[in-house]
């Protein structure tokens, strides 16, 4: 079987599972079947969740079993700089999957931090790719190699990507150069506002390089389009949710998590501005990077990163294979935003089978409102304990700024 077309079949029937809520025929169905067929590729390069959020939100401690939702696994790796006793990273993403797994062998393997900053700092030297063949090929396991050395339809193969700005690929760094093309038709460049050297500059920046473009008719129009927003990541049900999270709709929303984002946080502390702005991460020495990108974290990392298992399942579907009390960390992204009722329920019964005293689980929205009131049954729900004032706190901190709402929660009777 192809080793190649066998994962994304799986990928498509999964997500297929997840998405899918109405018939093909009506025009929800046919969103969400697109959403399927460009989310089966890669998606997140890099992952838009704050990892020192996570971290201090979970009180992460060297017990821990923490069970994640992988995406572009930047969290997952960088969750080791915490030293957890083990992490499970799970993805119904094929392509994901392959980068997760590439980053663990390519932390344990590159020579020295030097190389490893090379290849998922820079990501963008061509010698990376003999980086890849010397010291991270020879030890990825079979599907994932045959993933990276596949060909695009460029005909070179994937890994090449990291010879040439690999942030700049996948479905959301093609989304972010649309709209950095975008504003260089009308006139902007985006780029501008990471010249700024004070939160100040940063603000006036914004008001000059990036707010009129909310003004702009065809940006209106975009944000209006559900499909256009797929980029981001946002299905058909969350894309609702967005929406309805500002009295403007979805041009409103944007306009406002786009502000915190260029001025919310120094850009010397903001690798996710850098990213959203400069299509890579800071080229400067001291220039923020995730904790597992970090130089003081290097050897913490390395030592660690023989924890982590990544699998190609949901998240539901994995916990149903653990034994009763066995987790004490769910991380679950904003992949909630997806879920029916029924969906929600199956999930949260097997994290209250699993969870260990003290257990806590967090999780984001697209928009500010809560999530699991009147839809997880009151059996289930009465469980947990919403950890209120920090999870506005925490939220406040998040540095990518895109998401609506962060929601820590913890078992009944224990806390962090």
């Amino acid at each position: 079987m192809d080793p190649i077309a066998s994962p994304y079949r799986a990928s498509r029937e999964q997500l297929a599972v997840a998405v899918h809520h109405n018939k093909g025929l009506t025009r929800e169905g046919a969103l969400e079947r697109l959403f399927t067929y460009l989310f089966s590729g890669l998606v997140y390069a890099q992952i838009w969740e704050d990892p020192v959020v996570d971290m201090d939100a979970l009180c992460l401690g060297r017990t821990d079993h923490v069970v994640a939702i992988a995406s572009g696994g930047c969290n997952v790796a960088s969750y080791l700089v915490a030293q957890p006793a083990y992490i499970t990273a799970v993805d119904l993403n094929a392509a994901h999957i392959a980068l997760n797994k590439m980053k663990l062998v390519a932390i344990q393997h590159a020579p020295n931090y030097r190389t490893l900053l090379q290849f998922f700092g820079d990501a963008a030297d061509p010698r990376n790719v003999e980086i890849y063949n010397q010291y991270i090929a020879p030890h990825l396991d079979a599907p994932s190699r045959a993933y990276w050395e596949d060909p695009s339809l460029l005909r070179s193969q994937r890994i090449s990507q990291f010879g040439r700005g690999f942030y700049r690929h996948g479905l959301l760094g093609t989304f972010i150069g649309a709209i950095h093309f975008l504003a260089r038709a009308h006139g902007y460049d985006l780029r501008r506002l990471l010249e700024a050297q004070t939160i100040e500059e940063q603000r006036q920046a914004y008001e000059i390089h990036v707010a009129p473009l909310f003004k702009k008719p065809v940006i209106k129009w975009l944000a209006g389009q559900p499909a256009s927003l797929y980029g981001l990541g946002i299905p058909p049900a969350q894309y609702r949710a967005l929406a309805g999270d500002h009295e403007e709709g979805m041009i409103g929303a944007l306009r406002v998590r786009v502000e915190k984002l260029a001025y919310g946080f120094p850009l010397a502390d903001n690798y996710f501005a850098w990213q959203a702005f400069g299509r890579s991460y800071s080229r400067k020495s001291d220039g923020p990077l995730p904790p597992y990108l970090q130089a003081e974290n290097f050897e913490t990392v390395r030592a660690n990163a023989a924890r982590v298992r990544v699998l190609h399942e949901s998240i539901t579907t994995h916990l149903a294979t653990l034994p009763a009390a066995s987790a004490d960390c769910f991380v679950l992204l904003d992949a909630q935003d997806w879920m029916t009722d029924a969906d929600l329920n199956a999930l949260w019964a097997q994290i209250s089978r699993t969870a260990r005293p003290g257990a806590r689980v967090i999780f984001r929205t697209a928009a500010d409102e809560p999530l699991l009131p009147g839809r997880l049954k009151s059996d289930i729900l009465e469980l947990w304990r919403k950890d209120e004032a920090r999870s506005t706190a925490l939220h406040a901190r998040n540095r990518s700024a895109i998401y609506g709402g962060f929601h820590l929660y913890h078992l009944k009777g224990t806390a962090c």
